[in-house]
């Protein structure tokens, strides 16, 4: 399927999904692969050192592009569609800056699984012709993984990491402010040992994700965890006894639920 694909350029994002596509075109086509990352607020300082870190030890040219979603007053008022006005808004800056290498093709990560989940972006995807070889040849997660540790993809085993605007509740504006704090509170939360965390911005309150297996030892460290993220501006700190889980932010019964 690559090879019938001449020249692509790959939508990445450093993650194993992405990452994975990128080793295997590149293998399949060598120079005529590309990554294309996509920086904006909506990504951590740490995921983008990571992906800049996959890129070179796979041998990918990764190349940076830069669309900001909070410029769109529509984004920003984070309705439910949210992922959508963003996929649309980053894969038409990624889908212009491989034109202007003269590649035709984008290609992503999604793959057989994503179509389980009912996921806004996909239509992004679809409209903007955008292809996604894993999904297309029935790969699923897990067979993702499998195939990054074999052909030694340093993110084989990486945690997933969202961007940071699904740490924020639907209805609540997306703000650069919040974006940095959820950032900055995951950072320190990461470098107290949490591997897999999220940091969801409820205002003033930052209510924390963990596996069940790390929730004991997130209250075992509660009097350092309530300083640093109080330090960043929440005034209360709560740990989600549910644990980590995919899509929290959906669990509410509609826009602008506060739970009060």
């Amino acid at each position: 399927m690559l090879r019938s694909m001449g020249r692509v350029a790959v939508a990445y994002s450093g993650g194993v999904d992405s990452a994975l596509l990128a080793r295997l075109a590149r293998d399949t086509l060598g120079d005529d692969a590309v990554a294309i990352m996509n920086v904006s607020p909506l990504i951590s300082a740490d995921d983008v050192d990571d992906a800049v870190r996959v890129a070179r030890s796979i041998g990918v040219e990764a190349l940076i592009v830069r669309s900001d979603p909070l410029n769109d007053p529509d984004f920003r008022r984070n309705p439910r569609d949210r992922c959508y006005l963003c996929k649309k808004l980053i894969f038409t800056a990624i889908v212009k800056a491989a034109r202007a290498r003269g590649i035709d093709t984008v290609i992503d990560g999604s793959h057989a699984d994503d179509l389980k989940e009912d996921r806004p972006g996909h239509r992004a995807l679809s409209e903007l012709g955008i292809r996604s070889p894993l999904q297309e040849a029935g790969v699923n997660k897990e067979e993702v993984r499998g195939l990054a540790r074999r052909l030694s993809v340093p993110s084989a085993d990486q945690p997933s990491s969202p961007c940071l605007a699904t740490r924020i509740p639907f209805g609540q504006e997306i703000t650069e402010e919040a974006l940095h704090m959820v950032g900055e509170a995951e950072h320190a939360l990461k470098n107290l040992g949490f591997v897999n965390v999220r940091v969801r911005h409820h205002g003033a309150v930052a209510r924390i994700e963990v596996p069940w297996g790390d929730i004991s030892a997130l209250v075992d460290m509660r009097d350092e965890v309530v300083e640093k993220l109080k330090r960043l501006g929440f005034v209360y700190v709560a740990t989600d006894l549910q644990g980590l889980r995919s899509g929290s932010m959906s669990e509410a019964p509609g826009e602008g639920w506060t739970g009060q």
